[in-house]
């Protein structure tokens, strides 16, 4: 059982509240510590921004630490698609899918009441191809991921909800907004935090949702429209967010194996799933200064791991955006090795890496991209950032949710509460 279990603190997943309940009813819509829970962070909200990109149809850049109103620095504004273009709603998480038959790129953006579908080919003229509704009600909490050219889509606190999937090939076709439906609805959980996949495998994993003690519910999606219940991950109980791999980083005791790294409330925890029937639990471990294990990404090399705490910044005395740093050399015994210091004091949230650089989604401080190279050494610096709540930077759950930097063009889709979709590209070139 968790430190924070047996204290009674249990802390609502992507909007982290702290609350005097235990997990399950935190996550349950059908208790009234649930219904508080969702009412006390949808009170952090403001009304949708609905601001006009003063540009050209090149974009705006970013000069002189601005763009447009936006502060910034080493990254350009391309387009805003405001939430009322899209759908309505307030924003949450977000993701890509580049269409292989065309090149062209889309965003998956997800929204309170729905999960709107974007073409971003011409990223500073996105264009809003429709909206596949909530299956059930509406969530402050909606998640998604690609696998196959289709898109698996949960949401928390909606109990019939289970997981769309999409077939993405659809927009290809599509010459004006359409209200759309899903493909088909797994139903073996109904509500979910969260959804991983392991697009090497084939396996999704759903967390944070009403089955396996909220661990990951694993599910075959190898073949898309005909998934599979393939298992549970529950000896640690609650994951907030997780990334799971096939493992080839410096430990040969576990290179070849699926391995899944677990924000798991108050620890990292790593688990072998390499047999859906039977996960092994290789390590659990704590850090200084836990408020809230939130979310984390490997270094491409898989020797490193950066862990995100939602959590610290509102309850500790240092105020400044912190990112945990880990080394990984052994998965049995994985050692936290230091602490990156922003310079900003938002609440941080979702973060994803390429190359040599961490994107990270940071709430009202925007997007923040750090540079890795001295990760080894515990040392990361910021390379630039794109901040689309300019009114301030403080620990309040506004402005940016989520972040998607893989497109092949270098474009970054931003995901934000009041804002909607914020389209950029980033000049890491530049980045002193």
């Amino acid at each position: 059982m968790k430190t924070l279990r047996l204290g009674v603190l249990a802390v609502l997943t992507a909007s982290a509240i702290a609350l005097t309940m235990s997990g399950a009813s935190a996550h349950d819509p059908e208790t009234q510590e649930g219904q508080a829970a969702a009412k006390a962070f949808m009170a952090d909200y403001e009304p949708a921004t609905r601001h006009a990109v003063t540009g050209t149809a090149a974009g705006v850049p970013c000069v002189n630490g601005r763009a447009d109103i936006y502060p910034c620095r080493n990254v350009d504004l391309l387009s805003v698609l405001p939430l009322s273009a899209m759908g309505g709603g307030n924003g949450n998480d977000v993701w890509g899918w580049t269409d292989r038959s065309s090149g062209k790129e889309y965003a998956i953006v997800g929204r309170t009441n729905g999960t709107a579908f974007v073409d971003v080919s011409t990223p500073t003229a996105p264009r809003f191809l429709g909206n596949l509704p909530s299956n059930g009600g509406s969530s402050t909490w909606r998640d998604m991921k690609v696998y196959k050219d289709h898109a698996f889509i949960v949401a928390d606190f909606i109990t019939g909800h289970g997981m769309q999937v999409f077939d993405l090939t659809r927009l290809r076709t599509i010459t004006s907004p359409q209200t759309l439906t899903a493909d088909t609805v797994y139903r073996e959980f109904g509500p979910a935090h969260n959804i991983a996949i392991n697009e090497e495998t084939g396996y999704a994993y759903a967390i944070g949702s009403n089955t396996c003690r909220g661990g990951p519910h694993m599910v075959d999606i190898r073949t898309p429209k005909q998934p599979r219940n393939a298992g549970c991950v529950s000896q640690d109980g609650y994951t907030h967010d997780n990334q799971c791999v096939v493992y080839r980083g410096p430990d040969a005791t576990y290179r070849g194996r699926e391995i899944c790294f677990n924000s798991n409330e108050d620890t990292l925890t790593i688990v072998d799933v390499t047999n859906k029937s039977n996960p092994v639990q290789i390590a659990r471990k704590g850090y200084s200064g836990a408020q809230y294990s939130h979310q984390g990404w490997l270094t491409e090399d898989q020797r490193h791991f950066l862990l995100d705490d939602e959590l610290d910044e509102s309850r500790g005395t240092d105020k400044r955006t912190k990112t945990y740093i880990w080394d990984l050399s052994s998965l049995a015994n994985p050692v936290h090795t230091g602490v990156y210091n922003s310079p900003a004091s938002a609440i941080d949230h979702n973060q994803y890496v390429k190359g040599k650089y961490s994107y990270q989604a940071n709430y009202q401080a925007g997007l923040r991209i750090l540079d890795l190279s001295g990760v080894a050494s515990a040392r990361l610096t910021e390379a630039g950032f794109f901040d689309i709540y300019p009114a301030s930077n403080q620990a309040a759950f506004n402005g940016a949710w989520s972040n998607y930097p893989y497109f092949s063009s270098g474009i970054v889709l931003i995901n934000g509460i009041e804002q909607g979709l914020v389209v950029v590209k980033p000049n890491l070139g530049a980045a002193k």
